[in-house]
């Protein structure tokens, strides 16, 4: 398994032909850790780390953006604070934590769907 972070660094890689090894070595991190953040095994990395992947492949301002953005939605280990807010929303809270690895892939984006609909919503006042 892997985060969207993970798979975005292993792409950025794999499309300029650079191993695990070379891109560690010149952002000066081990390879063990680089390993481990794109097999989703490490949290989301600091802005620092971020900065020296984004000079390190040269990206442009919007794809550092988007960089930093997807890493903030990449951590494998997610907490939930549901205190102060009505049961119902404490209820789907640990109901999404017990059963979510069950989920099948088609329900998760069903669920991604329904959040970016409710966003676009909240964006637009509605």
């Amino acid at each position: 398994m892997t985060t969207p972070f993970g798979e975005t660094i292993r792409r950025l890689r794999e499309e300029r032909g650079v191993t695990q090894k070379q891109m560690a070595e010149a952002i000066g991190v081990s390879a063990a850790y680089l390993s481990a953040l794109e097999h989703g095994r490490r949290g989301t990395p600091s802005f620092n780390f971020l900065q020296r992947v984004a000079g390190y492949f040269n990206v442009i301002w919007d794809e550092a953006e988007e960089l930093f953005s997807i890493a903030s939605a990449s951590d494998p280990r997610v907490t939930l604070d549901t205190a102060g807010l009505p049961a119902p929303y404490t209820a789907l809270a640990n109901r999404l934590a017990r059963d979510f690895r069950e989920l099948s892939p088609e329900i998760v984006e069903e669920i991604a769907a329904v959040l970016e609909k409710a966003e676009a919503k909240r964006y637009k006042g509605v």
